[in-house]
């Protein structure tokens, strides 16, 4: 388990963490047997193809699960996520990297929460493109 941030020495607008994962056909195989979504556009390439995708797509979860795992590997423990909403942008494709990111929105001191604006970027064709965007998480760091 990471150390836990520090309340007081965090800042509103600075960005907490950046996590990338390159996004591998195995491990979304993986993500779709744990989860049961056996859809074919996240399995079978030609099926992709017909439906106008190069090729497979990651489940959109799966780029929240990498979400949810870099803000916990920041803010050190599991249960210090409070609550996260998050908006489904863009697909990703096999071999981009997916970049986890967050950077503090607000502070609470007499609750201790930090709410955190979060978002998940691949860089496609010479530009940024958000997977997720729009989204916020809460941490405890009490």
């Amino acid at each position: 388990m990471a150390d836990r941030p520090e309340f007081d020495a965090i800042e509103v607008g600075q960005e907490v963490f950046s996590a990338g994962k390159v996004v591998k056909r195995e491990d979304v195989k993986a993500y779709a047997d744990a989860s049961g979504d056996q859809n074919p556009l996240h399995q079978d390439d030609d099926f992709a193809r017909s439906v106008g995708f190069p090729g497979i797509i990651a489940h959109g979860m799966f780029s929240m699960a990498h979400l949810v795992s870099a803000l916990k590997d920041w803010a050190g423990t599991p249960s210090a996520l409070r609550s996260i909403k998050v908006q489904f942008r863009a697909v990703v494709y096999m071999d981009e990297t997916l970049v986890a990111k967050g950077r503090v929105a607000s502070k609470d001191p007499a609750s201790r929460e930090v709410t955190l604006e979060v978002w998940a970027e691949v860089e496609r064709d010479g530009k940024t493109v958000q997977a997720i965007k729009n989204s916020q998480a809460v941490v405890s760091l009490a």
